[in-house]
């Protein structure tokens, strides 16, 4: 029989250990003294205690490893957890994944420009909604305050009702750029679509869309600089482009003239990148 001091020498396991072992059941010492209430182990426990720090270093949890020695090693109990252990490790290993190539994009963004680490790129979903909507050929991305002004002249003498969350959008259609003759369309999103559409406004509902979005503080001189950024995201994450991009305005020219206190969320529909060739 050995003293806990020597079992712990021999276990490589500390005396603090061995005592929270003894108070979860997980390990008893083989003889208490009920006098001086030193505990003793015998050499056969150091089979059990290498049990239990292998298991420590599969990373299950002590509650775990109490239940597989309990059930005396059973097969089928230790295949079980094993199992749940590994579909842990693989969510792990996804997660450290993403970790890494989030740190290795966010270098290569340093390194082109200190500047794009202000920029932080979320996946997010945009949610069904109705909308009120009007889509034009503008002669530039400037004149896009036009649309603007036939959709609010259309639905405000219709007393629309907005919806809680507005989504102010501003849609870019064309499949290349193009600095003149624009397609881009407006949105502002209403409790209802029940309105009459008419003047090449038109009441619909929104699909719901997955996105990556960045949020810009500031004048859209920015957005080479945003798109850069995205496109290190996107390819890093897997994913590819479903669609046009879209702003999203939480402080826009309309109720706020300074640039500087723009709010403009970058919003760029995606989809998991196809790998078939």
């Amino acid at each position: 029989m050995f003293q806990i001091g020597e079992f712990s020498k021999l276990a490589n396991v500390s005396i603090r250990s061995l005592r929270h072992y003894d108070k979860i059941g997980l390990l008893v010492p083989e003889k208490i003294n009920t006098e001086t209430n030193y505990r003793y182990y015998s050499a056969k426990q150091l089979q059990a205690i290498n049990k239990i720090q292998k298991l420590k270093e599969i990373g299950l949890g002590l509650s775990v490893i109490n239940e597989i020695l309990s059930s005396g090693s059973d097969v089928k109990t230790i295949q079980s957890h094993f199992a749940i252990r590994e579909l842990e490790l693989q969510e792990e290993l996804e997660t450290i994944t993403q970790q890494r190539l989030l740190l290795e994009s966010s270098l290569a963004v340093l390194k082109e420009n200190s500047a794009k680490w202000d920029y932080h790129i979320i996946k997010k979903e945009i949610p069904k909604r109705f909308v009120a909507s009007v889509r034009d050929i503008i002669p530039s991305f400037a004149s896009e305050g036009v649309l603007w002004e036939r959709l609010y002249g259309e639905i405000m003498p219709q007393q629309a009702q907005f919806a809680k969350e507005a989504f102010s959008m501003a849609i870019f259609h064309d499949e290349a750029y193009r600095d003149a003759d624009v397609d881009v369309e407006v949105q502002v999103a209403l409790k209802t679509a029940e309105y009459d559409s008419r003047n090449g406004i038109a009441f619909k509902e929104a699909p719901e869309v997955s996105v990556a979005s960045v949020i810009i503080n500031g004048s859209y001189e920015q957005m080479t600089a945003v798109t850069e950024a995205v496109a290190i995201w996107l390819e890093n994450h897997e994913y590819q482009l479903n669609g046009p991009m879209f702003n999203i305005y939480h402080v826009s020219i309309a109720t706020e003239p300074n640039p500087e206190n723009w709010v403009t969320e970058a919003c760029f529909p995606i989809k998991e990148e196809n790998h078939e060739v």
